[in-house]
């Protein structure tokens, strides 16, 4: 179980990579006013929902405590990450704000995977 696991959480770090990747490589171009979400954005979004919700069930399916608060919250700001990346996906240029607030949201999530415990 244990392996499965830790595959799962390599999964779950790719999707963060490919998430925050795609922002940090536009980052030039929000400045200028003319970042776009790339699919790789998209893509990490949906494979950090995925391969999240697996680790919580293999978690609680080996008896380790799962804080469902904790979850609840990473989960709401990945919705909303999600969701702004989905509907923006096909613009040719994305509102700075809204740009920087899916960047901003991704990191907040990063720091409450690592520091809330």
């Amino acid at each position: 179980m244990d392996v499965l696991i830790h595959l799962f959480v390599g999964l779950h770090i790719i999707g963060i990579a490919a998430l925050l990747g795609g922002f940090l490589t536009q980052m030039k171009a929000m400045g200028q006013g003319s970042a776009r979400f790339s699919p790789a954005m998209l893509h990490g979004a949906l494979t950090m929902l995925v391969t999240g919700a697996i680790l919580v069930g293999l978690n609680q399916a080996d008896d380790q405590s799962v804080d469902n608060i904790k979850i609840g919250v990473k989960l709401a700001l990945l919705i909303v990450i999600l969701g702004l990346v989905y509907v923006k996906r096909d613009e040719e240029r994305t509102d700075k704000r809204l740009f920087g607030l899916v960047g901003l949201l991704t990191v907040a999530n990063v720091f409450i995977a690592v520091l809330w415990t």
